[in-house]
């Protein structure tokens, strides 16, 4: 059971602006994300419509106070990486803000 008043967090907190203002699609390496944001909260692969598949990094960071979490905020990133395990596309979504995909 939870307590009537808390705070809950998952994931590491990261900056998307930094990210963004530092990654560079074809030439942003594995190595250097895993540098700025740490090891990725989830990896997997992505295939496309066309069979081309792709390493997938997943980030999140989320908080809120528990049981009514009005004040709760969420990051989300995906980082896609080509064979050579440079970036191939992003995208994100966070707190009030849209979905942005690179």
């Amino acid at each position: 059971m939870l307590a009537a008043c808390g705070t809950a967090q998952i994931g590491r907190d990261f900056e998307i602006k930094s990210f963004e203002s530092r990654v560079e699609r074809g030439t942003t390496t594995k190595a250097q994300i895993r540098d700025w944001l740490g090891a990725p909260n989830n990896a997997g692969v992505a295939v496309s419509e066309t069979g081309e598949r792709s390493d997938e990094w997943t980030y999140y960071f989320g908080r809120g106070s528990l049981p009514q979490m009005s004040d709760t905020s969420f990051k989300y990133l995906q980082v896609r990486f080509d064979a050579e395990g440079k970036v191939r596309s992003y995208s994100w979504s966070g707190e009030a803000t849209a979905t942005q995909s690179r």
